[in-house]
């Protein structure tokens, strides 16, 4: 027991174990209870962790709207004498104030009924469109220049807004805009160089606006203002596209470096022969290409304009900064990106591989019904009954509700009960020896959706393994309850042991398709004593 505990703490709990020096035979017994109370420990701290990270996780709107009022706050330092003490009283401020808004998405980080579902809708009305804009009126008509308080509130309340509707555009447009034809063929090369692109045309409409400014535009030198002035642009238009063009030029430089990093050197060169190649390449494509880049933007001139921004010299340690500092900084961007298409990749292929053994399993499941109704129907037919044709028509029914409801991925729990009940009604015919029947269900909300065939797993199996084998009274009881939350069902029934006994591929199967149906969401019990033998399910439908 002692070597199994240590090879325990050896593989779970490594470097926080410490190790435990060799002791007698006669406190082997207190050092082994030690051990247990220090595996028992550290299991439950890392238990505790790990709920807390999923809890935070889930609140991640209350978090971004505390590290808000962090940048708030901070804000409102500058210039003070004590900034300490006027970042504690804007902390305290927005979040006794805004404290609402810090509630509304905690509830609803912990539903999954979405941002308008259920009772959040309520609570963002009330907050978002209630009580921030009442604070906000109220904190605008108390508004002092000379104080903090009031100030702060109505900062806090802008960005509560402006950071509200930015969440909101990201959870019901922007993320449809991902699916976008041009948006999801948009690469991050495209996406980079029409973003200097604009910033190029931006700068040069800056630059044309601020000539002939005294603020900005002296006889040596220009210095871009932040200003626009159509009229002036229109009026100097040709200046407009050669100063655009120049400075889309200046950008390219960088934009050089940065594609060959993305196209080259990180998924060839990095990835397949290791850091060392990628130090070493990414030093031989600066020394190559830096000088011929800082001669092309020396001689640019646009480069005189602004005051001599690059150095005469082109082998000045500057430029070569300057290209080290893009591969630098587009380099954990674009393992970023390396890692989210390796990780969608390997989602997209076990979704597949689910798929698959879906179809797999649904195509066991119904050979495994057909020939159980085919057993019925020979056992009717060999008794000559009245109630062949009847029987006929429902066995009938139940098939088309297999071959045509088994193909799609939800059904409601209605259509599932009366599958059950035909299905019993049939066995109920067929069956000669009497049979204590019970049926209970309790469904508040027959629209709620669950996978097909799955509740007559369990009644396939008590009839096969149960009744059917039955010398005596055999009883067959079944409970269900369901509503939007969850869907519990029972089923108990009387059986007989036998030494070959086995429950066929139907719970098999079932295992396999609730693990790739409900991961972690379902529980299956079975039980088999004296005589009886209970089956449960219950799945979490949220």
């Amino acid at each position: 027991m002692r070597k199994v505990l240590r090879a325990v703490m050896n593989d779970f709990v490594g470097p926080f174990y410490l190790p435990v020096l060799p002791i007698s035979p006669k406190s082997r017994r207190s050092s082994l209870i030690f051990d247990s109370k220090r595996i028992v420990g550290f299991i439950c701290r890392m238990a505790a962790i790990e709920k807390w990270v999923g809890v935070l996780t889930r609140r991640r709107d209350t978090g971004l709207f505390m590290g808000l009022f962090c940048w708030v706050s901070i804000g409102f330092t500058i210039g003070r004498d004590d900034p300490w003490d006027a970042y504690f009283q804007s902390m305290t401020a927005l979040t006794v104030l805004w404290s609402p808004v810090l509630v509304a998405t905690w509830m609803r980080g912990g539903s999954d009924e979405g941002r308008f579902g259920g009772r959040n809708r309520r609570y963002w009305l009330v907050c978002f469109l209630g009580y921030l804009p009442l604070l906000l009126v109220l904190s605008g008509a108390l508004m002092d220049a000379g104080a903090l308080f009031w100030p702060v509130v109505f900062t806090g309340g802008l960005c509560i807004a402006a950071l509200e509707c930015l969440l909101v555009a990201d959870s019901q447009y922007i993320s449809r805009l991902r699916h976008v034809k041009w948006v999801r063929k948009l690469s991050l090369e495209k996406a980079v160089l029409i973003s200097i692109t604009g910033l190029a045309l931006l700068l040069g409409a800056m630059a044309v606006s601020s000539l002939d400014n005294p603020a900005y535009h002296s006889g040596k030198q220009l210095l871009i203002g932040f200003e626009i002035h159509i009229l002036k642009i229109l009026a100097r238009f040709p200046t407009f596209i050669s100063f655009s063009l120049q400075l889309l030029l200046m950008y390219l430089a960088g934009y050089f470096f940065f594609y060959i990093n993305s196209r080259l050197l990180v998924p060839r060169i990095l990835k397949e022969r290791g850091i060392l190649y990628y130090l070493l390449c990414s030093t031989a494509l600066v020394g190559v290409f830096y000088p011929f880049w800082g001669q092309l933007l020396a001689g640019l001139p646009l480069c005189k304009v602004l005051g001599g921004v690059f150095s005469a010299n082109p082998f000045v340690a500057e430029n070569a900064f300057g290209a080290v500092l893009v591969l630098a900084v587009s380099l954990p961007v674009l393992l970023a990106i390396q890692w989210a298409r390796q990780n969608s990749l390997i989602t997209a292929l076990q979704h597949e591989k689910s798929l698959a053994e879906l179809d797999l399993l649904k195509q066991q499941l119904n050979p495994h019904f057909f020939f159980n109704t085919l057993n019925n129907l020979y056992a009717l037919s060999l008794q000559r009954s009245e109630q062949t044709p009847e029987s006929i028509l429902q066995l009938s029914e139940l098939m088309r509700y297999v071959i045509y409801k088994a193909k799609e991925p939800l059904v409601s729990v209605e259509d599932e009960v009366k599958y059950l009940n035909d299905y019993l009604q049939l066995q109920k015919i067929r069956l000669k020896k009497g049979l204590d029947l019970q049926f209970d269900s309790e469904i508040t909300d027959g629209t709620v959706l669950i996978a097909p065939l799955l509740l007559i797993v369990f009644v396939e199996n008590a009839f096969k393994h149960g009744v059917e084998n039955a010398e005596e009274a055999a009883f067959l009881h079944i409970s269900l309850k369901a509503d939007q939350h969850s869907v519990r069902f029972i089923c108990k029934n009387s059986f007989e042991p036998a030494a070959d006994a086995h429950t066929g591929i139907g719970l098999t199967n079932l295992r396999k398709r609730l693990a790739l149906l409900y991961p972690g969401k379902h529980r299956l019990t079975t039980e088999a004593a004296n005589g009886v033998f209970v089956a449960s399910l219950e799945i979490d439908l949220l």
